[in-house]
């Protein structure tokens, strides 16, 4: 298919079911967090009403397209460069039918969407809160790395208003901030029923925290094994090559 590119823009094969996608590397490019989610998250079940907050270059929306047998999914991106190469790699695909892209604020979902409609939520949110890091950052990094329109709250907050009763919210952050997330996701109603630490080898401490949460479910939380990415000889380990379809 004929897809052009702009500048600075490269189509990347995501070695998984002939998908591609559409990076600028002048801007975020999706990291290993997006991959490890999509895999987290590919329980959910057939024909799914899917929503993915933060989507950025769509590679989440992409992936789960490939993995699961959801319905449709929707891919919301604030930053409207990002959102249009988003729609290209959807186009790309050939995914149209099933993945679409609205380049919106998450706080303007419920002027969009009616309560209670979605089987399950995914995102892979800013990490860093707007007083933190490194502010001289390109703009588009910036607004994808930082809670510059929407705070984590906000992300938890929509997802309670936009899941169905006993549906799912799967999440990818930082493990800094467990105490925070789970103190809003419980205050919003979301019971964490799954957390997975990820690291780089057995000898550090999590880089990243997998968590899924159930609207108004009992109190249970299962603290799953850690996840290692590199082995002792810094070769990916089998389950994350397992993951990116090497194995």
């Amino acid at each position: 298919m004929e897809i052009n590119l702009k500048e600075n823009e490269r189509i990347d094969d995501l070695e998984y079911k002939g998908l591609k996608i559409i990076q600028n590397t002048d801007g975020f490019c999706f990291g290993i967090d997006a991959v490890l989610l999509s895999d987290f998250a590919k329980e959910i079940k057939n024909n799914s009403k899917v929503l993915d907050l933060g989507t950025g270059t769509g590679i989440l929306s992409i992936l789960l397209s490939g993995k699961t047998n959801l319905s449709k999914i929707y891919g919301i991106e604030i930053q409207e460069e990002v959102a249009d190469m988003a729609k290209r790699s959807v186009k790309l695909n050939d995914l149209e039918d099933r993945v679409e892209i609205l380049n919106k604020n998450i706080k303007e979902l419920g002027n969009i969407f009616e309560k209670n409609t979605f089987d399950a939520i995914v995102t892979n949110p800013p990490y860093k809160k707007i007083n933190t890091g490194l502010e001289n950052e390109k703009e588009k990094k910036f607004i994808s790395r930082h809670e510059v329109t929407a705070s984590l709250e906000d992300f938890i907050k929509v997802s309670f208003d936009l899941l169905k009763d006993k549906a799912s919210l799967y999440m990818v952050h930082r493990p800094e901030r467990l105490a925070e997330i789970i103190f809003n996701l419980k205050k919003n109603k979301l019971e964490p029923k799954a957390i997975r630490f990820v690291y780089s080898n057995t000898k550090g401490e999590p880089k990243l925290v997998l968590i899924k949460a159930v609207k108004n479910a009992k109190e249970f939380v299962k603290i799953e094994k850690p996840l290692f990415v590199y082995d002792e000889n810094g070769n990916y380990t089998d389950e994350i090559l397992k993951i990116y379809n090497k194995i």
